[in-house]
């Protein structure tokens, strides 16, 4: 295994109730602007308004705009980058899921760097040398992305993953009572979307990394389950409450350690962000990608991936998942370059 160093300075709080507790005396030690991020189309969430009711009571002045939806877009982070700049913010504020919290860890860095952020920090990993905005997160999602660890900035046609630690907010609340305004297909999809990051990064083979593979094998497999129980009694709060954590966890840092290179690619997910203009179609596209990706490692390493395919009700053999490949292609809405990637 190679050597690491570990960096971790968000203080994560979890529970019913977190929000209404601890987000005032949290706000209470930054000044007094507030840029809030939510998500694209999701600005009248009751997160969103419970946050903001706490901001206005806590005498913050409040600027807004959204991010996403499934990656954050380069135009809105400048466009929060700008916020930040013109209202002399404070703190960033993310109220949503992945989306909203990649937007306020690309922005925190957008507002205060020196040139344009694609180039320095995009299409090449340049070195942080002034201190980003801080940023907090309030979680209304069961996808929350990766608290600590890369974001996903969404560019052109091309979608990258960089991780810089003093990006990290500098708090995250999950309240999993919140994950009760999503449908029982939304709950469904999101923790899909989770399962799928967790998976396509444990194909991504990696000298020295048989720990963080082996940990990872232990949370997909409680994800699978209790997204199981999700599917079949969506009003389960323990099953919600252990999904919604799990799925806060797959993108961490803790499972890239002694890792030699930085964030893998993660083509699945960005071929899918490409592809899709809902989360159905997402989360379709994911599965035909997914599939293509287990097929092909199935055919290179078949005894090592068995196990698992099976603990998450996948076929095990490279010819069935073929087959599986082409059931779900039949049943996508938009099969756009996706027959590219399934070749």
């Amino acid at each position: 295994m190679n050597n690491f160093l570990f960096e971790n300075g968000t203080r994560v709080l979890f529970g019913g109730g977190c929000v209404q507790e601890y987000q005032g005396s949290f706000v209470k030690g930054y000044g007094p602007n507030v840029l809030l991020i939510t998500e694209e189309g999701d600005r009248c969430s009751g997160a969103a308004d419970e946050v903001r009711d706490i901001l206005r009571r806590s005498g913050k002045t409040m600027a807004e705009c959204s991010a996403g939806p499934f990656c954050s877009r380069y135009e809105q982070v400048q466009r929060a980058a700008r916020l930040c700049r013109e209202r002399r913010v404070d703190l960033i504020l993310g109220v949503g899921g992945s989306a909203v919290l990649d937007g306020c860890k690309a922005a925190s860095l957008a507002a205060v760097c020196r040139g344009d952020l694609w180039e320095n920090f995009g299409e090449s990993q340049g070195v942080v040398d002034v201190p980003p905005l801080p940023t907090g997160f309030v979680a209304s999602h069961l996808e929350t992305g990766a608290v600590s660890g890369a974001a996903g900035l969404f560019h052109g046609q091309r979608c990258v993953w960089r991780d810089y630690p003093p990006c990290d907010p500098k708090f995250a609340l999950l309240d999993p009572a919140r994950t009760r305004e999503l449908s029982r297909r939304e709950l469904i999809l999101q923790g899909f979307s989770a399962l799928a990051g967790a998976l396509e990064e444990y194909l991504t083979l990696t000298d020295g990394m048989s720990v963080s593979r082996e940990m990872l094998e232990t949370l997909m497999e409680g994800m699978a389950r209790e997204l199981r129980i999700c599917r079949q009694a969506p009003r389960d709060e323990n099953a919600r409450s252990n999904l919604m954590w799990r799925c806060a966890l797959w993108g961490n840092r803790f499972f890239q350690l002694g890792r030699r290179f930085s964030f893998p690619a993660l083509p699945v997910r960005e071929a899918a962000v490409l592809a899709a203009s809902d989360w159905e179609e997402y989360a379709g596209v994911l599965a035909v990608l997914l599939l293509a990706l287990c097929r092909r490692e199935a055919e290179g390493h078949p005894a090592a991936l068995a196990a698992l395919l099976a603990e998450l009700s996948l076929p095990a053999e490279p010819e069935q998942l073929g087959a599986a490949v082409r059931r779900r292609l039949e049943k996508v809405p938009s099969t756009k370059n996706l027959l590219v990637h399934t070749a």
